[in-house]
């Protein structure tokens, strides 16, 4: 099996691989965090993946299988998540931190605090009145922790 050990954005890719022919891979934010691991493009393509510790593989990111001549791109898949929008300073910085509190991946845009929806996230949003919506969209986290302990 061939194993990528890098991800190339479109204009990163190597001069060798522009001519290859093209192929996704769709996946959901935490197999984009995944650094090691077997994978399987939307054409069927097997391969494995040894990046470095901490990549998180986002939107148009791109592996060069070379004995297969194909370059195949990184979709996000949309997943269930809670959008929660504050309306102010202060409610940005409390409703954040009450989800980071609980170790929870979050994802910030210009307008809205996103995290996965999974088990316990809205007892945790209604406990703390936190207005939401369910969505329907791409997630990928802000920041992944490679250590932690208490």
């Amino acid at each position: 099996m061939f194993v990528v050990d890098r991800v190339y954005r479109e204009r990163d890719l190597p001069e060798s691989a522009r001519e290859f022919a093209p192929d996704t891979i769709t996946l959901g934010w935490e197999d984009r965090t995944h650094v090691h691991g077997r994978r399987r493009t939307d054409g069927g393509v097997e391969f494995g993946t040894a990046l470095p510790r901490g990549t998180v593989l986002r939107a148009g990111d791109r592996f060069v299988l070379e004995p297969q001549r194909l370059v195949a791109i990184v979709v996000e898949r949309p997943e269930p998540v809670f959008v929660i929008e504050p309306h102010s300073s202060p409610e940005w910085a409390l409703y954040a931190y009450h989800i980071g509190n609980r170790h929870q991946p979050v994802m910030i845009t210009d307008e809205s605090i996103v995290c996965p929806d999974v088990a316990g996230v809205e007892q945790l949003l209604q406990q703390h009145r936190m207005p939401y919506v369910r969505a329907t969209r791409p997630f990928t986290p802000a920041t992944t922790v490679s250590v932690h302990h208490h």
